[in-house]
């Protein structure tokens, strides 16, 4: 049972930070920054200027939280499967839960870079309706 909760802990972790990172850029972007080691969602078509970085942060946090919150939830609710079972058992559900959360930590890219290249044109500038 201790490694169950092991598991529990360490596959809420991803989650977590999901949830409080897409949480933080979604209300309160960070600041636009040009060197290697900035913080925050940074791509090619975010980073042309403080209105795409700030879109793209906004529209990819909310992402990244309600993806946090699903995975979270259905984390949760495979290991009570678990519950009992042997530790390698236990590890190797651990182990699928956590490949699934990391492509789940990746999803959101895909419709983040999809709404900026609609609303943006490949120079950074707003696309006049």
């Amino acid at each position: 049972m201790n490694f169950w909760i092991f598991m529990l802990v360490m596959n809420l972790l991803t989650p977590l930070v999901m949830i409080i990172y897409g949480r933080v850029f979604e209300k309160k972007p960070p600041k636009i920054a040009r060197s290697k080691f900035a913080f925050g969602y940074r791509t090619v078509m975010s980073m042309r200027n403080e209105e795409t970085w700030e879109y793209a942060h906004r529209f990819f946090g909310k992402l990244w939280f309600r993806f946090g919150i699903a995975v979270g939830l259905i984390s949760i609710i495979v290991l009570f499967f678990f519950i009992g079972k042997d530790k390698d058992t236990v590890g190797f559900a651990g182990m699928i839960i956590c490949y699934v959360q990391l492509v789940a930590m990746l999803l959101p890219v895909i419709p983040t870079e999809l709404a900026l290249r609609r609303r943006f044109d490949k120079n950074g500038n707003r696309k006049d309706k």
